[in-house]
């Protein structure tokens, strides 16, 4: 009964199950992959159901989707943990996400209209004045924006959830990576090149300039796994869960 009147919103029925468990799904994703639920973080089913105010079924359900995502695991007698980070993980996100992005891209190489072309400029701008302010989750977001438009140019303006669903893993690294040394001034200078040849019509350029982007983090992992060590996964294997909820310094 409890957890019956714990998801029943007060003058309404109760909440259905479904859209219940999908909410918490989206809720704890979306921290695991912004870091506000650090690799290592423990993972309490009561605490979690308290918070989002739910029962515990649809954050049990919640959870175990997130382990068929690889997002957290569970030790037996020690509890459920948000996972290190798996670079084998990341690099097979960051190819899906490039065979999705280019094979777009060549759509809108054809189809894009002026609208589009202002639109991406216009976040472009954005991002380079976020770029002085020196916001890492900012400017995440405003990359997100630029990829999103940038497909729905293509005419597929609902690929980007499938995107959205394969690259949880390389998210996590390309947060950690914001912070390297002129890491931001480069991607604007990336996204400046796409853009530019998108404009031109100029296919060949645009998936030289798209694929040499999203590649980047090949580059960038090794630094950020020498900064960052205990955020990922052992590569030998055995690796245990953290006892304390880790707390990256993205600013670094």
């Amino acid at each position: 009964m409890d957890d019956q009147r714990r998801e029943q919103r007060p003058g309404a029925g109760a909440a259905p199950k479904e859209s219940v468990r999908s909410r918490v799904h989206t809720v704890l994703r979306e921290r695991i992959t912004s870091l506000e639920l650090p690799p290592g973080s423990p993972l309490s089913e009561n605490e979690l159901a308290a918070e989002l105010t739910v029962s515990r079924t649809p954050v049990r359900e919640a959870l175990i989707l997130l382990g068929e995502e690889a997002l957290v695991e569970v030790f037996p007698k020690l509890g459920t943990f948000v996972t290190r980070i798996s670079v084998p993980a990341v690099l097979e996100a960051q190819f899906v996400r490039e065979a999705i992005e280019l094979a777009a891209l060549r759509q809108s190489v054809e189809r894009a209209e002026a609208s589009d072309i202002a639109a991406l400029r216009d976040i472009l701008v954005r991002q380079r004045e976020v770029c002085e302010s020196g916001e890492p989750a900012a400017f995440f977001a405003l990359d997100e924006a630029f990829h999103r438009r940038l497909m729905e140019a293509s005419g597929h303006r609902t690929l980007w959830r499938t995107v959205t669903t394969a690259k949880a893993h390389l998210d996590r690294a390309r947060r950690l990576s914001l912070p390297l040394p002129h890491r931001v001034e480069l991607l604007v200078a990336e996204h400046t090149a796409v853009v530019d040849a998108l404009e031109e019509r100029d296919t060949a350029a645009a998936e030289h300039a798209l694929s040499g982007h999203l590649r980047g983090v090949h580059s960038d992992i090794e630094t950020i796994r020498a900064r960052h060590p205990a955020l990922f996964e052992d590569p030998a294997g055995g690796a245990t869960p953290l006892r304390r909820r880790l707390h990256p310094d993205t600013r670094r």
